[in-house]
């Protein structure tokens, strides 16, 4: 489960892979470049390093992902709920809402998730 946790900077560059593959390497060294002002020696490197922790793989110059965009924020969601509100799911929602008010299509989503969690 470790290979799911992505630095800031990681999980920036693997959003241009989710938002983007299967993407040439070439075409992501200069998609890195516009969105992230990295050098082309940058993006080889963390690309190399996301490969090697088995995120995304690089075949033939043809990027893509093996964890997908869904699984790593799973594990970063769960990752801050266990780490900052000790796993409590009505902590985290009470300090992520704070003062905000959240629309009746918002409060209805919410009551769908909880329903089926119980199941």
């Amino acid at each position: 489960m470790e290979q799911y946790k992505l630095f800031d900077a990681e999980y920036r560059f693997a959003n241009l892979v989710w938002e983007n593959e299967p993407i040439n390497s070439t075409e992501l060294v200069k998609l890195s470049y516009e969105k992230l002002g990295w050098k082309k020696s940058t993006t080889y490197t963390v690309l190399r390093k996301l490969c090697d922790r088995g995120v995304l793989r690089n075949k033939e110059a043809i990027v893509t992902s093996i964890v997908k965009q869904k699984d790593a924020e799973k594990y970063e969601s769960q990752t801050i709920v266990e780490k900052t509100f000790a796993g409590s799911l009505p902590r985290f929602l009470t300090a992520f809402l704070g003062e905000k008010k959240i629309n009746k299509k918002e409060a209805e989503e919410l009551k769908r998730i909880i329903e089926e969690a119980t199941k």
